[in-house]
Formats: structure tokens, C-alpha cells, sequence
């Protein structure tokens, strides 16, 4: 059994058309945005909101709780998504696969919104709504792996670790789309968001699904896929041959992608929910520092992924989750006595390192995998990591909970995601140097420091 890596995704031919490269680039980024808006929705919805609609006969916090825990379900959906939507990418082709995945998230999400609530219906209404949300994270373990692939395998090589980060500002502006709608209903009619008014965001899918059908019909078959269709070597069961060729890519692939997944569900879902229910911070607030704090990420993230251009995408993330772990028990100490201005703040600047370790994660993973079972081996190590990061946080009430809300507890929760990343870094350097027949013992603590 081999667990080296195989060399980076080969480059489009010389004649590639950069426009249709750019293109492809804001296709994708387009459509991460409208699969994130979908996926998070149901984040922000746990955090605010879910506990008084489909948990009425729980205490407030295990109302919390269970919606957090649903949140999670979609996560655990992820690798099956990842194999089948994976298999599909790999054998008929990135973006056929790309338009099922938006179809199915599109319309998983809006029925969301069709939803009778646990009055109408009881303990149906959690149900159906659990199903929803594993649908969701079906779609969702295909789609990342392949707009990441869909973007770098029409870049020139030297440019792909700066278009990997394109379609993770996706993850942003999607959130800025929710935060900016759950504002809007919090300050212009606060009194129905519990009735009808948490209804409109998830509604809103079905006109985005349109926006991202279109996008991404427009776009051509990257060249990489073209070329493992003209030489025949497209692997007959792709993530049989992923797991037997490169078992130890996709391990460390997950550990590197844990800190990015994991700090945004426990930075804004669950900190929201702390911050309303144990701070006594108004709604307002939380979706404000949400929606600032992706504003802020529209800067960082291509600020990132042009570092990681230029020293590697792994260090990139190695420095972020190492910075990340030094900060991880201030920041919550701040938090925790936090009014509106410093929660607001805390926020803003706590999530810029973690931001470092998002912005490079798809150029360290697709450095790592052989472009034939490319969108198998990225979705599938990505769906691991986000089966950790979907618990993280009802992981965190959990711990809040036992330590009766002591202020470090989500420190604990940050900074273990944040050691657990840096050491996937770490031996992600050592895999691709192996891969390229250099011994990488002696140097990767160099490399890093570099």
C-alpha cells in the first residue's frame, strides 16, 4: 500500500484561454457562494432561532443544543456525498457534477422554509427538518472539491494556490448574504422572526438556485478532466483507488482542513448563540460582527492566497492555525466580558488567522492528490474534517455546560482544531516534498519558517 503523494494536478495545455480560466474562477466563487449561503443558513437559524420553532417543548438550552446537533447531522452526510458526487466528478466530468450538487442543495434548503413547525406537526417537524439537513450535506460533499478543482485546473500552474482561495470567499459573502437578511428581519420585524420571518432566508434558495444554475452552465469542462478523458485513464471506482493509493494524503489533508471549517461554526454559530443567550447581546449585534467580520475576509482571503502563491499553501495554513492556538484563551477571556463594541471586535480580529488557514487549504489539498481521483480525494478528506468541525459546536455546549459557562471553555475547543491543523500542515510539507523524491525530514521545520 503506497501513502506518498502523487505530484501536483498538472497544468491546462499552453493554449488554455485565460478569460475561460477567469471565468471559471468567478463561476465557481459564485456558486460556493449561493452553496454556502445554503449550508449556513441552517447555522445561523440553529443559533437564533430553531430552538423556539422545532424544539418548543425543550428548556432553552437543550432547545439550543438539539438544533446544533441536527446543524452537525449535515456534516455526517458530507463523506458519503463526497464518494458518490466524488465518483461522478472523476468518471463524467467537473462541471456536470457541479450543477447536481447546486440542484440538490438548492432545493433541499428551500423546502426548509416550506417547513410546518413543531406546533403544526410535534416531533415530525425535527424530523423532516434532520432529513433536510442531510440532504444538505450530501450536496455539500461534492461541491467544495469541485470548485476548488474547477478553478485551479484552468489556472497556470504558478497561479493556482491564488485561485484555490477564489472560491473560499465564498464562504464569506455567503455569510454576509445571511447575516445581512437575518438583520433586516431582526430590526425591521423582530417580533415574527419566530413566527414566519425565519422562513424568507431559507426561501430565498429557490431564486439562487436559478442565479447558480445559470453560472455554471456557462462554464467549459476544465482541461485536466479533458485530457484524463482523451488518454484514457480515468479510474474505474475512484475512491477505491484513492484509499489504496494515497490513504496517509487524505489523513493529513483532513487534519489541515479542521482549523478552517471548525473555526467558523464555533466563531459565529456557536459564539452567537453564546453571545445572545449568556452575554444578554442583542441579535443585532451578532449578525453586525458576522457581517463585518466577512467584510473584513474579503481582504484577507485573496491577501492569503497570493502568500500562499508565493511561499506555499502550506505554510500558509501552519502559521494561521499556530497563531491561532497562542490566541484561541484570550480571545474567548475578551469575549466573555465583552460588551457590544468589544464583542464586535473580538470577533473582527480573532478570525483573522484562522481566515490564513481557509484561505491556503485548497492549494495545500489539491497539491496533494493525483488529478484522476482528484475530486474523489479532495471531497472526501474535506468531508472528515467537516464531520469534526459540524460538532463543534454542540461539542462546545456541551463543554459549557459541565464547566457551568467558564470563559475558556470554547478556548479549549479553538485550540485543540488549531494543533490538530498544524500538524496537518506540517506533514502535508513532508508529503509533497516526498512525492517530488526529497527527503523532507531534515527540512520541514525550515520550510516552515521560510
Amino acid at each position: 500500500m503506497s501513502t506518498t503523494t502523487a505530484p501536483a494536478i498538472p497544468g491546462p495545455p499552453p493554449a488554455a484561454n485565460r478569460k475561460m480560466a477567469r471565468k471559471s474562477a468567478a463561476a465557481s466563487f459564485v456558486g460556493t457562494t449561493l452553496e454556502s449561503y445554503d449550508f449556513y443558513v441552517f447555522g445561523t437559524a440553529a443559533a437564533l432561532v430553531f430552538n423556539q420553532v422545532f424544539f418548543t417543548s425543550q428548556d432553552p438550552l437543550a432547545g439550543t443544543l438539539s438544533a446544533f446537533l441536527i446543524f452537525a447531522m449535515g456534516f455526517v452526510a458530507r463523506p458519503l456525498g463526497a464518494i458518490l458526487f466524488g465518483h461522478l466528478g472523476d468518471r463524467i466530468g467537473r462541471k456536470k457534477t457541479l450543477i447536481w450538487t447546486i440542484v440538490l442543495m438548492g432545493l433541499a434548503t428551500g423546502s426548509v422554509g416550506l417547513l410546518p413547525d413543531y406546533s403544526v406537526i410535534g416531533v415530525w417537524a425535527p424530523i423532516l427538518l434532520t432529513v433536510l439537513r442531510l440532504l444538505q450535506g450530501l450536496s455539500l460533499g461534492g461541491e467544495w472539491g469541485g470548485s476548488i478543482l474547477i478553478a485551479t485546473e484552468h489556472a497556470e500552474p504558478r497561479k493556482r494556490a491564488l485561485y484555490a482561495s477564489i472560491p473560499q470567499l465564498g464562504s464569506p459573502v455567503g455569510t454576509m448574504l445571511i447575516s445581512l437578511v437575518f438583520l433586516i428581519l431582526a430590526v425591521a420585524a423582530p417580533d415574527v422572526m419566530t413566527t414566519w420571518g425565519w422562513r424568507i432566508p431559507f426561501l430565498l434558495a429557490f431564486p439562487f438556485l436559478g442565479i447558480a444554475l445559470y453560472l455554471r452552465l456557462a462554464i467549459d469542462e476544465t482541461p485536466v478532466f479533458k485530457s484524463t478523458v482523451q488518454t484514457q485513464s480515468r479510474a474505474s471506482i475512484p475512491f477505491f483507488e484513492v484509499i489504496r493509493r494515497q490513504p496517509a494524503a487524505i489523513a493529513v489533508a483532513a487534519a489541515a482542513a479542521v482549523l478552517g471549517i471548525g473555526s467558523y461554526f464555533l466563531m459565529v454559530s456557536y459564539t452567537q448563540a453564546y453571545g445572545t443567550e449568556r452575554l444578554g447581546l442583542e441579535q443585532a449585534t451578532v449578525l453586525n460582527a458576522a457581517l463585518i467580520g466577512s467584510l473584513l475576509q474579503l481582504a484577507t482571503i485573496p491577501a492569503f492566497g497570493y502568500l500562499a502563491m508565493k511561499i506555499g499553501s502550506a505554510k500558509v495554513v501552519a502559521g494561521g492555525a499556530i497563531g491561532t492556538a497562542l490566541i484561541a484563551f484570550p480571545l474567548y477571556w475578551v469575549i466573555s466580558i465583552a460588551d457590544a463594541p468589544t464583542y464586535t471586535a473580538a470577533i473582527l480580529l480573532g478570525g483573522i488567522l484562522p481566515t490564513a488557514s481557509w484561505a491556503a487549504l485548497g492549494g495545500l489539498m489539491a497539491d496533494l492528490f493525483e488529478p484522476r481521483t482528484g475530486f474523489t480525494a479532495l471531497s472526501f478528506a474535506y468531508s472528515l474534517a467537516a464531520i469534526v468541525a459540524g460538532f463543534a459546536p454542540s461539542i462546545t455546549q456541551l463543554l459549557g455546560q459541565a464547566t457551568d459557562g467558564a470563559w475558556w471553555h470554547p478556548g479549549i475547543v479553538l485550540a485543540v482544531m488549531s494543533l490538530v491543523t498544524v500538524a496537518g500542515a506540517l506533514a502535508a510539507v513532508r508529503l509533497r516534498r516526498k512525492s517530488q523524491g526529497v527527503e523532507p525530514a531534515a527540512t520541514v521545520a525550515a520550510d516552515i519558517s521560510h
